[in-house]
């Protein structure tokens, strides 16, 4: 399969087009801005992403933040030649948030050749920190590269 070219110049609705028919199309996940070292995006909170009870899940903040931080690392390499796996996600849920939207931001700690680390914050409409999460990609040459 052959993947277009994304870097941090490809304009954001064709980054939203390339997510499309997956999981971060059926969370609600929309890229709003990328730039040299990281990457935003905001997730509805509704039944999607809710636990019973209505308060947003925590596996759906880990998923956003796996998300963010994996397109992170892909704007960072030729996706042709070389895979994003992530291969470590954590994060310390903080606070909570029952409606509206969750509004995400990962920055880059460590740029290497083999593993990426991103830190990824995730706040309330309120702009309350909720999640604080540490994302690990391993970087690997694709089978036949």
């Amino acid at each position: 399969m052959i993947f277009p070219k994304l870097t941090i110049s490809t304009p954001i609705e064709l980054i939203n087009q390339f997510a499309k028919n997956t999981m971060v199309e059926n969370l609600g996940i929309r890229f709003t801005a990328v730039g040299e070292g990281w990457v935003e995006a905001t997730m509805p909170v509704d039944h999607r992403t809710s636990r019973p009870g209505g308060l947003l899940h925590g596996g759906a903040n880990l998923a956003l933040a796996e998300t963010i931080a994996g397109l992170g690392s892909m704007l960072t390499v030729d996706i042709n030649e070389f895979d994003v796996l992530g291969i470590q996600v954590s994060a310390n849920h903080t606070g909570s948030a029952s409606s509206g939207r969750v509004y995400a931001r990962a920055e880059i700690l460590h740029p290497g050749n083999q593993t990426h680390v991103w830190n990824v914050e995730i706040k309330n409409e309120a702009g309350k920190l909720i999640s604080t999460g540490r994302v690990t990609n391993m970087i690997v040459k694709r089978n036949g590269k």
